[in-house]
């Protein structure tokens, strides 16, 4: 396997991979609200942690014990894909397009909608810890180092992001109204997803770990023995601060689109581009994603798996305090210093995480093990953390008499500081930790 070859096929999987998830992933809030959903927007972002509690780690122990993991990434994808589509034809039936708010139909029943929308997810979100899996094993087997040729693949995910973000921006229905208002984002979402389904299946196998010899607790036939990485103290606290900062993941993908479009309403920035093309403005924060996840191997080797991840942590309280503070008219310059900080926030804690934890577990229990660190951020954290901000952005903004989205922001800000300063205190650093056992 040349290994030239390999890292076009694995760049290839990473860009469909997160181009599926870029068509809605930051948009759909906008189209729940004009269509009269937006105190429910909360539980849509919400949904994608409750799904991750338990279907990443279920996929990944099904990729470590039974079936190859590219396999089970085809599966997923399709599974995924299909129920997206659903999703997309579903709404179109039911809803009705206008220029600022949409007319849903008698016949609309919210819960078949999001049925279906999470069934969708249900199948996606294991996908991105068992791409990763796919991703590492293949590079091994090159006689590649995935700490130093992961980082570049990865980028091309994000850059396929960013490229379905600007397609649902820019590209209007024959309504004339923008794919990031409307249902058709779902659409787009779904068939990427199916080609990536096609595509999986001839990615290099990921055998699956051989049965041991002899008697098998269940814990060790069933891949749950990754759990007992709970026992080192320092495993727990880094899945725990996981989960803590994973409750912050969401919170833009959910309401950025949202608040920024809102500006509309207000005749100082009714005509501001960035009012009028919140996604396009968004996407700076995938444009840093891509340039951030480069600085990943200098600063993991340079400073270590706490210092990055502090880095991290505090980059969160920047991205939601320029939020709070900006606009897009003359205070747009704090949004794109928000979404320049967001690439440092996203990627210092979820590919170091992933790398941290493929680096310090055997190899038998990788695929269970990624899909632990996805239940502790994108699960519990994300579930528990969406839920906890629309709290808020319900109370500040959909429910108050005068709506206030800066509050909000400051309170995530908030938040995120706290969390930042507790990781500095209770996380060892496990270089230092190594030399003083040696010592």
């Amino acid at each position: 396997m040349k290994n030239s070859s390999i890292s076009f096929r694995l760049i290839l999987m990473n860009f469909l991979e997160f181009a599926a998830w870029g068509a809605y992933l930051t948009s759909m809030g906008s189209f729940l609200g004009k269509a009269g959903l937006g105190p429910q927007i909360w539980l849509f972002f919400a949904s994608q942690g409750f799904v991750s509690i338990f279907m990443p780690a279920l996929m990944g122990i099904v990729a470590d014990k039974w079936i190859p993991a590219q396999k089970v990434l085809s599966l997923c994808q399709g599974l995924a894909g299909i129920f997206m589509l659903a999703t997309g034809w579903y709404a179109m039936k039911n809803v009705s397009l206008g220029v600022d708010t949409y007319a849903v139909s008698e016949g609309f029943r919210f819960g078949t909608f999001y049925l279906l929308y999470l069934l969708s997810i249900a199948f996606f979100m294991p996908t991105i810890a068992i791409s990763n899996s796919v991703a590492y094993n293949a590079l091994e087997k090159a006689g590649k180092d995935p700490v130093k040729a992961f980082p570049p693949i990865r980028v091309f995910g994000t850059i396929g992001f960013i490229l379905t973000m600007l397609v649902v921006n820019f590209v209007t229905c024959k309504e004339g109204i923008q794919y990031q208002h409307t249902y058709h984002q779902f659409f787009v979402s779904g068939i990427i997803s199916l080609v990536l389904c096609l595509y999986a299946l001839s990615l290099p196998n990921c055998p699956c770990k051989p049965k041991a010899e002899g008697t098998q607790s269940f814990a060790e036939a069933t891949g749950l023995n990754a759990f007992r990485l709970f026992k080192d103290p320092q495993f727990a606290v880094f899945f725990i601060f996981s989960m803590l900062l994973g409750a912050s993941l969401q919170i833009t993908n959910g309401y950025a689109n949202t608040f920024i479009t809102s500006f509309k309403d207000n005749p100082l920035f009714a005509n501001a581009w960035g009012a009028n093309n919140a996604n396009a403005l968004i996407s700076l924060s995938q444009v840093s994603e891509t340039l951030c996840i480069l600085l990943i191997p200098f600063f993991m080797k340079k400073f270590g798996i706490k210092k990055v991840m502090l880095i991290a942590m505090f980059a969160w309280v920047f991205r939601f305090g320029f939020f709070g503070a900006g606009n897009p008219g003359g205070g747009v310059w704090m949004f794109v210093l928000s979404c320049i900080v967001y690439g440092v926030a996203f990627d210092f804690f979820n590919i170091s995480g992933s790398l941290y934890v493929n680096e310090n577990t055997d190899k038998g229990i990788r695929s269970s093990a990624q899909g632990l660190f996805m239940l502790m951020t994108n699960g519990l954290g994300a579930s528990i953390g969406t839920w906890a901000a629309g709290k808020v952005v319900n109370h500040f903004v959909y429910n108050a008499a005068t709506p206030s989205w800066s509050t909000a922001w400051y309170i995530f800000a908030a938040y995120s500081l706290i969390v930042g300063i507790l990781f500095m205190i209770l996380f060892k650093d496990p270089a230092k930790a190594k030399k003083q056992v040696v010592e």
